[in-house]
């Protein structure tokens, strides 16, 4: 467990009280949203139509090839340490849907993404020798009831060959369910990106990207971003039991 550390004043601390961020995800973060699929969140079926698959996308080489000790929803803090990763602190949080609206309860969501130098936990990514060892670089949460999720991250940055993007797998009782990307929207990486470049409609562009905007009164110049993840799955499915299999083993794409 990590906990509550206070600090001295310190412009470059970055951290903020675990009790303080973990409220935020769900009172204050989980209300933000963006884009035409947020009416239907309060009122799950009344714009199911409007509701669009979240797009597959490649799971690509560097998901962990060995998981951190810490894999919570925190990653600019390990464990008991009182030193943070570098970067730009981001709030991440979203809901897991069905193409009905329904909220998915019980899936575990996992994330993993590059640290500040562009180098991913894994033992292959090119300069690993130079990884940000404060920098989880990985985290899971399992949705509430209403289907949301949370992590506190830093900001996508790129690495040679890929535009800045956090990875994504969804997994419902030991099955992955969903293995896809979020790309920062308006980022002009992103034209030259060749996973990118596969999506040519707005549609599909828009549910691959989220939109970061500032966490207002944040002294650190936080940022916040809301990205909601549509499973096609039926009803029957969405089942309400807790995950029993772990988290699913990653499929290579």
């Amino acid at each position: 467990m990590k906990h509550n550390h206070q600090h001295k004043a310190n412009p470059t601390h970055l951290i903020i009280p675990r009790r303080r961020f973990l409220t935020m995800s769900m009172a204050g973060l989980g209300a933000a949203c963006w884009g035409s699929q947020c009416r239907a969140l309060d009122k799950p079926g009344e714009f199911a139509e409007a509701l669009f698959k979240t797009p597959e996308m490649a799971e690509g080489p560097f998901y962990p090839d060995k998981l951190p000790l810490d894999t919570d929803n925190d990653l600019l803090i390990l464990n008991d340490s009182i030193t943070p990763a570098v970067g730009q602190v981001t709030h991440l949080s979203g809901r897991v849907l069905t193409t009905a609206g329904s909220p998915v309860r019980n899936a575990f969501v996992e994330i993993w993404q590059v640290d500040s130098k562009g180098v991913y936990l894994h033992t292959r990514s090119v300069g690993a020798e130079q990884r940000d060892t404060n920098f989880q670089g990985y985290g899971r949460f399992l949705t509430n009831r209403k289907g949301e999720y949370y992590f506190r991250t830093i900001k996508p940055v790129s690495y040679p060959g890929r535009t800045p993007h956090i990875h994504f797998a969804v997994s419902m009782n030991g099955h992955r369910v969903l293995t896809t990307q979020m790309l920062t929207r308006g980022n002009k990486a992103n034209d030259r990106d060749g996973l990118f470049k596969r999506f040519k409609d707005e549609q599909s562009r828009a549910a691959i990207t989220g939109v970061y905007q500032p966490l207002l009164d944040s002294k650190i110049n936080e940022l916040m971003v809301n990205h909601d993840l549509v499973l096609g799955i039926t009803p029957d499915e969405n089942s309400p039991a807790a995950v029993t299999g772990g988290v699913a083993k990653p499929t290579r794409r």
